[in-house]
């Protein structure tokens, strides 16, 4: 619904892509990752401003700082231009819960993630890859792929059911995309990716994949990942040893196998909407873009 270029939905893009920024500069923070997109990430720009300049204090400090005012900034104006979409999306529309929703849940899973880092370690393997799902559905799948379309179906004035039935559509490609990022932190090629080779082991972030691996590995091979998961002295030949360790485990392909599932789960539900065949062709292509990424 909605004309070409509507205003609404161009604002609410701006409002999204504001956020995304802020999530992105946070994440970065708290997973002290060097590279984005192929460049230093904000606050490691902010840090090589200070050296360059010769400042006073820690440059380490001074990045993290600054970072964390541009990500907060990020947020606030987000907000304003989600605010400044009009009667559509004000107080107590379906459009303000979502994007309210949205903003929640982010903050819920990133939490969980940083949880998951310090206290995984003594949780139950078991239930590792349930752990890693949780905080990829709150932190990332959810508002990549599912707020964003409902919040586009409510500002057109979609039915709730219809509404609804884009949430069921949208999670799955939410989480294959998500599932193929954690492949890709391990074994993508940083040409490609924009980050260093393995650099989510370096990181100590317990995906998907490092729950396959914890509960298919040996009691030895696993206190060796435990041991060396997020170790920021990790060398090139611990990364290899540890991706051959997640390969001789199963986990790839247990990953590998999940993602076809997903995909799957996709086109079936993409089959049930109840749209019309133009914005059918259109969440197509969205799908498409989501679940067969390599970068």
């Amino acid at each position: 619904g909605g004309s070409e270029g509507a205003a609404e939905a161009v604002q609410a893009g701006v409002a999204l892509e504001l956020f995304q920024a802020a999530a992105l500069i946070h994440d970065d923070i708290i997973a002290r990752s060097v590279t984005r997109r192929g460049k230093p990430s904000v606050h490691r720009q902010f840090e090589g401003r200070h050296r360059s300049r010769g400042w006073a204090l820690a440059p380490e400090r001074y990045g993290l700082a600054a970072a964390l005012l541009a990500g907060d900034l990020c947020l606030s104006l987000s907000e304003e231009a989600f605010t400044a979409i009009g009667p559509g999306a004000g107080s107590g529309s379906e459009a303000r819960r979502v994007f309210n929703q949205m903003r929640t849940e982010v903050m819920a899973g990133q939490y969980l993630d940083v949880l998951e880092e310090v206290a995984g370690p003594s949780r139950p393997a078991g239930t590792a890859v349930e752990r890693a799902l949780q905080i990829l559905r709150f932190k990332s799948a959810k508002y990549s792929t599912v707020h964003p379309l409902c919040l586009g179906g409510a500002l057109a004035g979609g039915s709730p059911g219809l509404v609804a039935s884009y949430a069921g559509f949208a999670l799955p490609p939410g989480e294959a995309f998500q599932i193929r990022d954690d492949v890709l932190g391990v074994f993508g090629d940083p040409a490609a990716t924009g980050k260093p080779a393995g650099d989510d082991l370096r990181e100590g972030k317990r995906t998907v994949l490092i729950g396959h691996t914890l509960n298919n590995c040996s009691g030895s091979e696993r206190r060796y990942l435990q041991e060396h998961l997020g170790s920021p002295a990790m060398t090139d030949a611990t990364i290899e040893e540890l991706r051959s360790l997640i390969i001789r485990s199963g986990a790839l392909a247990a990953a590998e196998e999940m993602i076809a599932e997903l995909v799957s789960t996709v086109y079936e539900r993409l089959d049930a909407l109840p749209v019309g065949p133009e914005v059918g062709r259109a969440l197509r292509a969205l799908a498409d873009a989501a679940v067969r990424r390599n970068a």
